[in-house]
């Protein structure tokens, strides 16, 4: 940290400046702040006034123009689960405090010191970030992996940002009560506040010049890791190599950017990647970092309790701010303070639930129980159908199955139902657990319930190869081909003389909830319609990612008895069908910016493996001489 910098930054923002105030406003002793202004004095950095202040000469300026900050990197690609249900709906950083949004606060306490080159790293609902290019001429960087690993991977694809000077390094969700930032900076640095008792915070040492010297992950009455960053230039060309190392390091995908920083200045950084087999980081031996050699500085900013804030979940912001007590602005709130005639601040115990394939989903509490409000996903509107689900639900309220709905709204698809204390959800590697499930299953299409819809694979298929080609295409190169099988498929499943009850669909594991008095629910019903009952074994089968013999026992528990070879047919053919219509489903679904690994890659593996195995029962029966299947096959796959 260079003082006489700082002395000079100090002098010329306060303008009418003394010793005293220096000390003050330095947070040093007032023989230390003799001693500076005696040694800028000399060095012609400064020159006293007649009235006892001082004003920065050429020398001075010319001395704070390697200190001039030369932009801001702002981290906002993140979810925000502990913020939920508000950020279904809007990233955390663009939530108001006090009537302002948090990041256009730091955007404006940026623009007031000068500082107008902004990079913003988005992710999550990346396009409501947009607008801000046009209001502050900020840039946007987006982060591909923002779901699926932390901080350490956002600065890495940001680096080359970083790279560009002097750089503040902020989170959207900070909100700094009064400005921060400077228009010089005069060293790299980490904002810091006080911790009373046990904090989970990371917790920093430092010598008497501020100089941090290790960090802790937890400790007592400690000053910690909290707010804004600032990197000089050559402290980032120092440190981005080492994090672009960590960055392919296996096992590092959830670390904080902080956590490279922390190996390094504690010295663990050089055997975590000499164990990793890394010999060098950008040209320099690893037996070159510490603790073999000291680190560059990083200083703490020691901030008061008042002034810089992490808001960690919806009850805090809702203590800081009292507009979010009653008045969030939020549908999913608004909706269950409606429905349990409560105010929002009885609303509490939230937590995310599921931000998941079709539905968002999160926790709560309210009158002294927990509950569930499902919120539906982007695009579902047009996948399912709200009204035809409420039929579901009346229909099989007689069997007492299903989880208990407090509120369904058939337009929107809002479902607010009770929370089972200790429940689970049925394992599929279980056969125990999953005998229990083709039970229940069985009860529900014994029972011959009625609903005015069906499920239609035709239909569904075509629905979703629609919506597909009008939203980027269809991937797969052999997509042709295979949708000819699967026609094929259709079509003699179609001429069969197969029984239609009302069948599940979405039969997945988590979907059976074995609660603790022993008892077995099938929840979530929106894909369900009259079908060949058969559908559901096979959907379960792969949902679970059965293999074959799996699938086989699957059907055998589901019938009691070994299936005969039209049985197996049949059941391989709606795995098939199964796995074409959801790698279509994943595929739009990728086209509105979720992301599903390698689940799109499955399910259209099934498609043509059990493609495949029909054809191999066919010819199996042809060659006994046995009762042929029912479903002939054409050309094989090659």
């Amino acid at each position: 940290m260079n003082r006489h910098a700082l002395v000079c930054r100090t002098i010329l923002e306060h303008r009418e400046t003394t010793q005293r105030d220096l000390a003050q406003t330095m947070d040093i002793s007032l023989g230390t702040a003799n001693r500076l202004v005696k040694e800028c004095t000399e060095q012609g950095l400064i020159a006293p006034l007649e009235d006892g202040h001082y004003q920065v000469t050429a020398a001075g300026m010319e001395l704070l123009e390697d200190y001039r900050v030369d932009g801001a990197l702002i981290i906002a690609a993140g979810f925000g689960s502990r913020f939920v249900p508000l950020t279904f709906e809007t990233p955390k950083g663009l939530l108001e405090v006090f009537g302002e949004r948090m990041i256009e606060r730091q955007i404006r306490q940026l623009h007031e010191v000068g500082i107008t080159d902004i990079t913003i790293v988005v992710g999550y609902l990346k396009e409501k970030f947009d607008y801000l290019i046009d209001k502050y001429q900020v840039k946007l960087l987006y982060n591909r992996e923002y779901s699926t690993k932390n901080t350490l991977a956002t600065i890495y694809h940001a680096r080359r940002v970083l790279e560009r000077g002097n750089m503040y390094l902020l989170s959207s969700d900070n909100w700094m009560r009064e400005n921060m930032y400077h228009t010089y900076e005069c060293g790299s640095w980490y904002s810091s506040v006080y911790k009373e008792g046990d904090t989970s915070e990371w917790c920093l040492s430092f010598n008497k010049k501020g100089k941090i010297q290790s960090v802790n992950v937890g400790g007592q009455n400690s000053w910690v890791m909290y707010g804004p960053v600032f990197l000089r230039k050559e402290w980032s060309e120092q440190f981005l190599p080492v994090l672009e190392a960590y960055y392919h390091l296996p096992g590092t995908e959830q670390f904080y950017w902080e956590r490279v920083y922390l190996e390094l200045v504690n010295g663990t950084a050089q055997k975590r990647l000499a164990d990793a087999g890394v010999t060098q980081v950008s040209g320099l031996s690893v037996k070159q970092l510490p603790p073999s050699v000291p680190w560059p500085d990083l200083y703490i900013n020691r901030q008061s309790s008042d002034q810089v804030y992490e808001f960690e979940n919806l009850e805090e912001l809702r203590l800081f701010d009292p507009k979010y007590q009653n008045h969030s602005d939020n549908e999913a709130m608004e909706l269950v303070a409606r429905v349990f005639g409560i105010p929002e601040s009885e609303i509490c115990n939230i937590t995310c639930l599921k931000a998941g394939m079709t539905n968002k989903s999160f926790l709560f509490s309210a009158a002294g129980k927990r509950y569930i409000c499902r919120i539906p996903g982007p695009g579902t509107e047009l996948l399912i159908n709200r009204q035809q689900e409420a039929d579901v639900y009346e229909a099989v309220k007689s069997l007492n199955i299903t989880e208990h709905v407090l509120y369904f709204n058939r337009d929107n698809g809002y479902k607010i139902s009770e929370y089972y204390e200790g429940a689970r959800n049925a394992d599929p590697a279980s056969r125990p657990d999953m005998a229990e499930c083709m039970k229940l299953l069985k009860r529900v299409h014994q029972a011959q319930l009625n609903v005015p819809h069906r499920f239609d694979i035709r239909e569904r298929i075509d629905f979703y190869e629609n919506l597909c080609r009008s939203h980027g295409g269809i991937p797969f190169e052999d997509y042709g081909l295979v949708r000819g099988w699967m026609d094929e498929l259709i079509n003699v499943l179609d001429g069969l003389d197969r029984p239609q009850t009302l069948s599940h669909i979405d039969s997945v594991a988590d979907n059976f909830l074995f609660l603790p008095d022993k008892s077995l629910r099938l929840i979530d019903w929106e894909y369900s319609g009259m079908c060949d009952p058969f559908i559901d074994v096979a959907m379960c089968s792969i949902y679970s990612y059965y293999n074959e013999e799996q699938t086989d026992w699957l059907a055998e528990t589901y019938l009691e008895r070994t299936p005969n070879p039209s049985e197996r047919t049949v059941i391989y053919s709606y795995v098939a069908l199964g796995g074409f219509l959801w790698a279509l489903w994943a595929v739009y679904k990728s086209a509105l910016g979720e992301e599903f690994g390698e689940y799109t890659l499955i399910m259209y593996r099934y498609a043509k493996r059990y493609y495949c195995k029909v054809q191999d029962l066919e010819n199996s029966a042809d060659r006994s001489g046995a009762e042929a299947p029912a479903v002939p096959m054409a050309k094989p796959l090659s």
